[in-house]
């Protein structure tokens, strides 16, 4: 899916600011008529994009999860008559359906992801039309993330391990609409998809299109402009650009040019236009070992969390462009987008600031004992959707189907995992045979993980000293070293995904004591030596970049504290020993 722009063939029109919310805790509004309006006798002021949660805490909406209806008003252009309109969501989480001037216009694709609604029939330019998107932060059981309620947690007999509100993972479900929305307009005649695959030599490069009778690219940069233009056969057409000199991205020179795709009619007059940033580079998997531009590299990064204060889980620009100096500031290159696809701004960041993306599907701690065809069959859907929105992105060397499925250790991951994961990985290879796969396994799941041996990356998430071995450093570095011997045997390069400790910003100890800056530092030095000593392991992510919020429970207090960074981005110990060790000091 092709993200809104504006140029003189295509219009964006931003729809944020202070939209109107009013819950539906008892699924009523329905029935009441509040797709033509919300109930403004019910209602409250809220920020989109933004989560409902911190901005609303104090009204009782902390910790809500069901139906919430949004309203606002838009003005459809007059120099926009004639011309083909939609409504752009960059995300709503995790479920919503779309109403304009009471007509149900549509419903949101796989959690985490945009949706495009046609307006088509529906708004007429020079008039006001009335948005209502009802949302609901809830998930299907059957989903890729499989949604639970308390009621769960008894059923199952894990009362100790109950969250409020009822989740599967240990971060906050925020709820709302924590993207941009766009109106959008574009001629009937369009570019309707491009994919653009680099390397070192140039751009291989294919588009279709609604009408037109030919396209031309363009690339451009480095004193060079390199085009091709090509008659449209059944609306496509294919393309190879390659620079007489080309200049390679990296995380050190994260060179991008501008790729130029114009549509042309019959007369040779451009009808449309769509342009991107692109970097040229080769990013494989050769024996245990990650090439970049053919070079080995290391993967030095994290696992982070698209979140902060008030904000929730909602864009939040400032704070994104702050992650990425501190990203390079602390000599990262990577990140995994932990446990979801994150925004189109970050993925523009990562171009920009030369981070490699290993970019996750919405897929966590799947239980084995509920996975069933239609589970499948979401999780194929959403892998679809995140290769179509992201598989033109320079920063992407990467894809992670899927985080610690098999969490529960339930004996039925064994008995039926093994085909599935042939099935999701071959699913994944046939959108985008360019890119190589992985997955995050918990070591609950085992070392012998049946989604390994369809993986070319073996990921995994490892906390021994903390969850286990507590404050036993040398024991833990024993059993990690155990762990990649293990996984060694596939001949696959490993990747640790996660790894960190809890510290509580202030806490200190002469020894080593768990929660102190001291010992998360001491942790993540002691693991690094590990990945560095072992000849399979290609890298490591920490657990966390920054410190997030969790649903209650009892052993976090308010925030999973693993970030070597505050929630407000102060930095710990382990950012400074880490700046050290990442070569950046």
């Amino acid at each position: 899916m092709m993200p809104p722009v504006n140029n003189r063939f295509r219009s964006a029109l931003d729809l944020s600011g202070v939209w109107q919310i009013a819950f539906d805790p008892e699924a009523e509004g329905d029935a009441k008529g509040w797709a033509n309006g919300i109930d403004k006798g019910l209602s409250f002021a809220i920020a989109v994009p933004g989560s409902w949660n911190e901005q609303l805490a104090e009204a009782g909406f902390m910790n809500y999860v069901g139906d919430a209806w949004y309203e606002t008003r838009f003005f459809v252009p007059e120099l926009s008559a004639g011309r083909s309109h939609s409504l752009y969501f960059g995300s709503a989480d995790y479920v919503a359906d779309v109403w304009v001037n009471g007509q149900h216009i549509g419903s949101s694709g796989a959690a985490m992801l945009p949706f495009d609604l046609s307006l088509d029939g529906i708004v007429t330019p020079g008039e006001e039309a009335v948005l209502v998107v009802r949302v609901n932060a809830s998930l299907d059981p059957d989903g890729p993330t499989q949604g639970i309620t308390q009621e769960t947690y008894q059923e199952q007999k894990r009362p100790r391990d109950e969250y409020l509100p009822a989740v599967r993972f240990d971060f906050f479900p925020f709820g709302g609409l924590n993207r941009p929305i766009y109106l959008t307009s574009k001629s009937a005649s369009a570019i309707r998809d491009y994919t653009a695959i680099s390397d070192m030599a140039g751009v291989t490069f294919s588009v279709e299109a609604e009408g037109g009778a030919a396209a031309l690219v363009r690339l451009i940069g480095g004193g060079e402009t390199v085009e091709q233009q090509q008659e449209l056969v059944d609306g496509c057409a294919s393309f190879e650009l390659a620079p007489a000199a080309p200049k390679l991205w990296s995380p050190d020179s994260p060179f991008l040019y501008r790729l130029e795709i114009i549509l042309i009619d019959a007369a040779g007059a451009a009808i449309d236009q769509i342009s991107q940033k692109i970097g040229l580079r080769e990013f494989r998997v050769e024996g245990t070992s990650l090439l970049l531009n053919g070079e080995p590299i290391i993967l030095k990064g994290f696992g982070k969390h698209e979140e902060s204060p008030l904000h929730g889980r909602g864009l939040n620009l400032p704070q994104l462009v702050k992650d990425f100096h501190l990203l390079k500031w602390i000599g990262a290159n990577s990140v995994r987008t932990s446990h979801y696809p994150y925004s189109e701004e970050f993925l523009d960041l990562a171009d920009e600031f030369g981070i490699l993306v290993v970019d996750e599907v919405f897929s966590i701690n799947l239980d084995f004992r509920h996975v069933n065809d239609s589970t499948l069959a979401n999780h194929k859907a959403a892998i679809s959707e995140l290769i179509a929105r992201d598989k033109n992105r320079t920063c992407v060397v990467a894809w992670s189907l899927s985080n610690e499925p098999g969490y529960l250790a339930e004996p039925e991951y064994r008995e039926k995992s093994a085909p599935y994961w042939k099935e999701i990985f071959a699913h994944a290879r046939a959108l985008d045979p360019t890119r190589p796969m992985t997955h995050a396994n918990v070591g609950y799941a085992g070392n012998d993980d049946p989604a390994f041996a369809e993986s070319d990356i073996v990921g995994m998430n490892r906390y021994h000293g903390w969850y286990s071995e507590p404050a036993q450093l040398d024991r833990a570095v024993v059993r990690l070293k155990a762990d990649f011997d293990a996984v060694a045997v596939h001949g696959k390069p490993i990747v640790l995904f996660e790894f960190g400790a809890d510290a509580m910003a202030g806490q200190h100890a002469s020894y080593d004591q768990m929660f102190t800056e001291e010992y998360q530092q001491r942790f993540i030095e002691a693991y690094w030596a590990e990945i560095q000593a072992h000849p399979a392991v290609a890298g490591g992510h920490v657990w966390n970049f920054a410190d997030f919020r969790t649903a209650q429970h009892g052993r976090r207090v308010v925030h999973n504290l693993k970030g070597v960074f505050t929630r407000t981005r102060e930095p710990k110990m382990a950012a400074w020993g880490l700046r050290k060790l990442w070569g950046a000091e």
